[in-house]
C-alpha cells in the first residue's frame, strides 16, 4: 500500500467517525487554552482540567496572573508535572502579554513563541484550536501514531512530522487530523500496548501490517 493511499483511507475514516474531534481541555477564551495548554505539557488533559477551575477563578486573566506570586500560582498547579517550572512560565507569560502585547494573545507562530513555556507545539496547538489555522501539533501520540499507521515513515523529528502531515493532509482538515491522532494515540494506539483488536483502521496501519507479516514468518531450527 502507499502512502497516498494511506493517507486517503486515514482521512475517509476519520472524516466519518470523528467528524467533530476536539481537544479535550476545558476553555472559554484564549488566555485559559493557553494557560491550559502549557500546563498540558508531560501531563494529562484529564489532569489539567482538574486544576483549571479553581486556577481560572483565582487568576481569570492575565492581569490577575500577571500580579500573582511564585507561592500562589505553585499552590494550585503542585500535582501538575514539573510544577515549578510551569510556575514561572505561567506567571512570564502573562507579564508578556501584559507589556508587550496589550493583553491579547497572538495569533502568529513567532509572536505565540516569545512567550514563557510556548514552544512550537503549544503554539500550534494555540493557533489551530483558537483560531482555526490549519497547523499540526506534533505530541508524542501525534509523532507515534502518524509513523505507526505509516504516514511519517521517514520523519526523525516532530518537525519532520509536523511538515510531511502539513504537506500530505488537505488544508481543511489539518487541525482535526491533530486530533484525530492525538485521540487515537491515546484510547487505541498506545505506546506500550496498542489496542489492534479493537482498532478500525488496523486494515491500512503499517504497524499492524508488519505485526502480522512477522508472527507469519515461520522459524526454521538450526541443527
Amino acid at each position: 500500500m502507499t502512502k497516498k493511499e494511506r493517507y486517503k483511507l486515514f482521512i475517509d475514516y476519520f472524516s466519518v467517525h470523528q467528524p467533530d474531534a476536539e481537544t479535550e481541555l476545558v476553555f472559554t477564551d484564549p488566555y485559559e487554552l493557553l494557560v491550559a495548554v502549557i500546563l498540558s505539557a508531560q501531563c494529562t488533559d484529564k489532569r489539567v482540567n482538574i486544576l483549571t477551575p479553581p486556577f481560572f477563578n483565582k487568576f481569570p486573566n492575565f492581569t490577575t496572573l500577571a500580579n500573582a506570586s511564585e507561592a500562589e500560582v505553585f499552590e494550585l498547579i503542585k500535582s501538575c508535572s514539573y510544577p515549578n517550572n510551569k510556575t514561572k512560565h505561567l506567571i512570564g507569560m502573562a507579564k508578556m502579554l501584559r507589556n508587550d502585547f496589550n493583553g491579547i494573545v497572538p495569533s502568529d507562530l513567532e509572536e505565540l513563541q516569545k512567550l514563557p513555556g510556548v514552544g512550537r507545539k503549544t503554539a500550534n496547538v494555540v493557533l489551530s484550536v483558537m483560531f482555526l489555522k490549519p497547523t499540526m501539533a506534533v505530541d508524542t501520540h501525534v509523532f507515534r501514531v502518524s509513523k505507526r499507521i505509516g504516514l511519517t515513515t521517514d520523519s526523525k523529528t516532530p518537525y519532520d512530522t509536523e511538515k510531511e502531515l502539513v504537506r500530505q493532509i488537505p488544508q481543511k482538515y489539518i487541525s482535526r487530523a491533530h486530533h484525530w491522532l492525538i485521540l487515537h494515540g491515546r484510547y487505541i494506539c498506545q505506546a506500550r500496548k496498542p489496542k489492534c483488536p479493537e482498532c478500525q483502521i488496523s486494515h491500512f496501519c503499517r504497524y499492524f501490517e508488519e505485526k502480522n507479516r512477522k508472527e507469519k514468518t515461520p522459524i526454521h531450527n538450526i541443527s
